[in-house]
């Protein structure tokens, strides 16, 4: 067996652990640190909304072209008075995006372009976005979004019970919130393929959390009927047991979008592969700290407020403190007889036997 299979294993059968719950307020303050930042960096910086969202036109060239990709944004930012972004395509073509122009407006920075390319007019595609189709994509996402939300909160709910559903759906404010904070952060280009990306990880992070949920349920059934352990460590148990199955499946989940982002986006210059590839790896990654860190100790706490699991707690506690009790004095006891029972050390000589003091006290000679 591997190491790591080893590891799980140990983990599984509850030989070694980590206290995930009871260095919970740790990690809320790491989340809480993270969020801050994220929503600071929306407030700051915004989401740099793509074509589909605002309007404008795209335009490509023909052929493949010398020209640059700085250059040709260079161009276009000159002609249009508006941020432009510029892509190779994969046949040496390139396509540029002019977001907030109208119609009038394209056909003058069309006539611009061309010149400075050095092409036919005639040559350059031009293909105008009306900014209400990407309105109708946006409403139809937060929509999807808010079905979502409400579907996972009535099923967990069912299936497990309400703290669990309100945990979860923390757990998965905290992915979108930390996702979207990255995206206005590092100056990414929102579009359609973010939105389908954003909604795809839900679901991988909803897993993980569904996953530990399950073990906690089997586990804390007759809970109140034992005095050996309380709901936290019970808690914790389940994240320990599904620990190395959560890392193994978001790790496989991961290579392949950090192929994407890394790679095709960033080394073979694949830009429109970075609209789903961020989100994707922001969220995986997001979504399995949020699993274990934030949906599993939240439950604990939630849970230890009720008075059935805090008489629980009470008794476990006392159980304890007399188990130690008993324990220290069961050692004193051991250490007196110790004392008691050893031997007293002998001071000077050995008794001599008996025949060697025949013959003391008389007068030496021989006997006749």
């Amino acid at each position: 067996m591997s190491k790591l299979g080893d590891l799980g294993a140990r983990l599984h059968r509850g030989e070694i652990s980590y206290d995930f719950v009871g260095k919970r307020k740790i990690w809320y303050g790491i989340s809480i640190l993270i969020t801050i930042t994220a929503i600071v960096g929306l407030a700051v910086r915004g989401l740099n909304m793509g074509i589909e969202f605002q309007g404008g036109a795209v335009f490509t060239t023909p052929t493949k072209m010398s020209t640059s990709v700085a250059q040709a944004e260079d161009y276009a930012n000159q002609a249009s008075g508006h941020q432009s972004v510029a892509q190779k395509l994969g046949n040496g073509s390139l396509r540029i995006q002019i977001a907030g122009i109208d119609t009038d407006q394209s056909n003058k920075v069309k006539q611009e372009l061309a010149k400075d390319l050095n092409l036919d007019p005639e040559k350059l595609a031009a293909d105008l976005v009306g900014p209400s189709w990407g309105e109708q994509i946006a409403s139809k996402a937060w929509e999807g979004l808010a079905i979502f939300m409400v579907l996972v909160v009535i099923y967990l709910a069912i299936a497990f019970e309400w703290r669990m559903a309100v945990a979860a759906l923390v757990a998965l404010i905290h992915d979108i919130t930390i996702t979207t904070g990255i995206y206005a952060l590092v100056g990414f280009e929102v579009t359609p393929g973010t939105v389908i990306g954003l909604l795809t990880i839900l679901g991988y992070s909803l897993y993980d959390t569904v996953v530990v949920f399950d073990s906690l349920k089997e586990q804390t059934k007759d809970i109140t009927k034992q005095t050996r352990f309380t709901y936290s460590d019970i808690a914790n148990r389940s994240i320990n047991g599904t620990l190395v199955r959560s890392i193994n499946t978001t790790v496989v989940a991961l290579l392949p979008v950090a192929g994407l982002l890394f790679i095709g986006g960033g080394f073979l210059g694949a830009g429109t592969l970075n609209d789903i590839s961020l989100s994707l790896f922001v969220g995986l990654a997001a979504g399995a700290y949020s699993s274990i860190f934030i949906a599993t100790p939240l439950v604990a706490d939630l849970k230890e407020r009720e008075p059935a699991m805090k008489a629980l707690t009470k008794r476990v506690l006392a159980k304890r403190a007399q188990a130690a009790t008993d324990e220290d004095a069961a050692q004193a006891r051991t250490g007196d007889d110790d004392t008691d029972d050893a031997a007293p050390a002998v001071v000077g000589p050995r008794n001599q036997p008996a025949s060697r003091n025949r013959g003391r006290g008389r007068t030496s000679g021989k006997r006749r």
